[in-house]
């Protein structure tokens, strides 16, 4: 009897042990410290104010940014994850994104085999449909030349459903407030807080994508709406011209692109239908992208796209980028790069997407050129 107890003390002291480490296991956290910084200078032609030369908040590859990543293991397959991520201009060190502390991404959320649940400020569906096809990228003179909302595309109060099925890629988001900072007029602050008691539309936003990879090609579909709201007095102003909840800017992306060797095509469209504007309100952005690997240290790509309006005559923009990159290592890469675009005769759109005050006068063409020196850690 007294050997039948010591065995049973024993025996729970070694499954209490077992059951602390397990639970100590199925708690393993990990956090991650990530940046860019990605400086240049680019040099813009027939401005309004003549040649300009500038340093850029926005550069050659990817936006500078400053990020937190982490995953705890909850045990059962069940994870809980979040990112805080500030965006930066490396030009000044000021904050991004209208100001913002964590301006990029801010979310915590749950991850399983059967995706991810997050919520806070994050990427709308549009910016991950455009992750493989847009090849040049959030680039000075990239596609958000044409459409500055396409590198921006984010919702603050937002709650998003993404989770990857083999191939199949899937993804949701709905936002009760999509923009909180009146920065504007920009993507990044359209003075559309929402989240309104007496208005269950107001600046509300959802979006929706379908995406499909191989290792050798890929197609990607995504539909983004965002929502205005009622001005409140006449001195109140919001910014895009979405002036009532029932007005909408919607954009409809499809794209897709193959991989040939050291070859990489793609092409996509994105069809917006924008309520805001009532000289401009349908729009299509086509595009044909490509890159080439000349060695695991060299790789030149570019872009062409053009903005055409329906029934608009002269207000389209045709742009032209090519870019070259070097790379010293995995995490430091040097680059130049080379715009062009042309407006007819009603159009101003500035070849460069990297700050304000570089348009051309109506009807006007523009070159622009950018050196720069990217850096991961």
């Amino acid at each position: 009897m007294k050997t039948t107890f010591r065995f049973t003390l024993s025996t729970l002291a070694a499954l209490a042990g077992m059951v602390a480490t397990g639970a100590v296991q199925a708690q393993t956290s990990t956090a991650t410290l990530y940046g860019i910084i990605d400086v240049g200078v680019e040099s813009i032609s027939h401005t309004t104010v003549g040649r300009l030369t500038r340093m850029p908040s926005n550069t050659g590859i990817l936006p500078s940014r400053v990020g937190m990543r982490g995953r705890e293991d909850l045990g059962g397959g069940l994870a809980a994850v979040y990112t805080l991520e500030m965006g930066f201009a490396p030009d000044t060190g000021a904050s991004g994104q209208g100001g913002r502390l964590f301006g990029r991404q801010s979310y915590v959320g749950l991850s399983s085999d059967w995706g991810a649940i997050t919520v806070g400020r994050q990427y709308s569906m549009l910016y991950w449909s455009m992750m493989d096809a847009d090849i040049v990228g959030p680039s000075v003179f990239g596609l958000g030349s044409l459409d500055s909302y396409i590198p921006n595309s984010r919702t603050d109060n937002a709650i998003a459903y993404r989770a990857k099925f083999d191939a199949l890629s899937v993804g949701a988001a709905y936002s009760l407030g999509r923009d909180t900072v009146n920065a504007g007029p920009s993507p990044v602050g359209t003075n559309c807080a929402g989240e309104s008691g007496s208005d269950a539309q107001a600046c509300r936003a959802w979006s929706l994508l379908a995406k499909y990879d191989t290792p050798t090609w890929g197609a990607a579909l995504a539909y983004d709406v965002q929502h205005g709201r009622t001005l409140t007095s006449s001195t109140d102003a919001i910014f895009g011209g979405l002036t009532s909840s029932d007005k909408t800017d919607t954009r409809l992306s499809a794209n897709g692109y193959v991989k040939l060797g050291d070859t990489k095509l793609a092409a996509g469209v994105i069809r917006r239908d924008n309520d805001g504007s009532a000289t401009k309100p349908k729009s299509d952005l086509w595009f044909l992208a490509a890159a080439y690997n000349i060695s695991p240290a060299w790789t030149v790509d570019g872009t062409v796209a053009r903005l055409a309006y329906k029934d608009v005559d002269n207000n389209d923009a045709t742009l032209l980028a090519l870019r070259a990159l070097y790379r010293f290592s995995k995490r430091t890469t040097v680059y130049g790069q080379l715009g062009f675009i042309r407006n007819q005769s009603q159009s101003a759109v500035s070849v460069s997407g990297g700050a304000t005050g570089s348009n051309p006068v109506a009807g006007g063409s523009q070159t622009g050129t950018m050196v720069g020196i990217n850096h991961t850690f």
